[in-house]
């Protein structure tokens, strides 16, 4: 190459540096002027203020977020951003200066907190294709002194739909799916009175494992747990319900007691039954009756004239005292249609064996009365007429 066409090269390499020069610096002013407004923020008040110098709520030492679940799939959350203000690692100057800021610029937080809850609940329901709403979103700030002091800035808000209410079963947590817990953050389910934790074949449906379990409350800390995309679960039964795993499993603890309530009744009765029918069978006149007609046919071939009481004593004749012994058999078994058993004879007029057999044996001899044995029994039984 000649020293003309050298000179060229060099003249067009120049051209193209200047030209490389020319794009370079304003892309290089545009991107530090993009790093120095993404370093930048509108602060409560309006202005751009400088974000590693503004203090925020997720700058707490900790954050407890609560869910009160309510049996018709609604919950309220309460977002509990807390403060140490006591020690060395003390934040007193950080809470002072982001009270100072919620309390002079509330609708600022509040609509930040809409945006950011609106993010997450947009998650949830592309996950459970479920209409959802929040609303109600509100901030507020309190310090505690006892035990320790901390500064607490709490954000309410209040959610539809949040579990899946199927008659009595509650299912939650779907809305939360993959919900990010820092190092720090607490997420913790709360639910009505009236529920516990569903089992089914003995296994609580809880997914992950909780961190703690208490009555009516589940939690996860931050430290120990990582949401996957179908995570957090929690599936609630209806007390009156939530022993279904254990209808699912035979019990060998016999049977309910229901049923042995009944089986007693059952048994008493059937005791008062079988009583009564022997009391019934061995009392005079209560065997072999015929409640159709005046007249019952006993089995020893003697009848029962009339259904009367049992006592030999007649509204038509003298009482049964002013009457001799001899008397008052001649009255009862002319009341039995003429045939008794001595034995009745005993039980009716309330006589030992001896006696009766003293009187009955006058009476045969006296030729007033006749005795037969049906069995092994003595039955007594007026003369017939020739």
């Amino acid at each position: 190459m000649d020293v003309r066409g050298l000179r060229a090269l060099i003249c067009v390499l120049v051209v193209v540096a200047c030209l490389l020069a020319l794009v370079s610096v304003p892309s290089a002013v545009a991107a530090d002027t993009g790093a120095q407004r993404a370093a930048l923020q509108d602060g409560p008040d309006g202005t751009e203020t400088d974000s590693n110098e503004s203090v925020q709520l997720e700058d707490a030492d900790r954050i407890h977020i609560d869910v009160f679940i309510a049996e018709n799939g609604s919950a309220r959350v309460i977002a509990d951003y807390q403060f140490d203000l006591y020690g060395q690692n003390s934040s007193a100057a950080e809470w002072e200066s982001l009270r100072g800021n919620i309390s002079n610029n509330t609708e600022w937080y509040v609509e930040e907190e809409q945006d950011s809850w609106n993010d997450t609940l947009e998650k949830g329901q592309n996950q459970t294709n479920r209409e959802m709403n929040i609303s109600g979103v509100s901030i507020t700030t309190e310090e505690d002194a006892q035990p320790r002091e901390i500064g607490h800035a709490k954000v309410s808000l209040e959610w539809s739909d949040f579990a899946l209410v199927e008659v009595t079963r509650i299912k939650a947590g779907t809305a939360l799916s993959g919900f990010t817990l820092d190092d720090g953050t607490t997420l913790q389910f709360h639910w009505p009175d009236e529920y516990t934790v569903y089992e089914s074949e003995g296994e609580p449906q809880i997914d992950p494992s909780p961190s703690e379990q208490a009555e009516g409350s589940v939690s996860w800390r931050g430290e120990a747990t990582s949401f996957t995309d179908d995570q957090p679960r929690i599936e609630l039964a209806k007390n009156s319900d939530s022993n279904s795993s254990a209808e699912q499993t035979p019990s060998n603890e016999g049977p309910a007691m229901p049923w042995v309530v009944v089986l007693l009744a059952l048994a008493l009765l059937a005791a008062v039954g079988t009583v009564g029918w022997l009391v019934g069978r061995n009392s005079p006149g209560g065997e072999g009756t015929d409640i159709g007609s005046d007249t019952a046919w006993r089995t020893d071939g003697s009848t029962d004239v009339d259904s009367s009481p049992s006592d030999d004593h007649s509204p038509d004749g003298p009482p049964p005292e002013l009457l001799s012994n001899e008397e008052r058999v001649l009255r009862l078994l002319d009341r039995r249609g003429g045939r008794v058993k001595q034995q009745e004879v005993v039980s009716e007029l309330d006589w030992t064996e001896a006696k009766t057999s003293q009187v009955v044996g006058d009476l045969r001899e006296n030729d007033e009365i006749d005795v037969f044995r049906i069995g092994r029994e003595n039955v007594l039984a007026l003369p017939e007429d020739e």
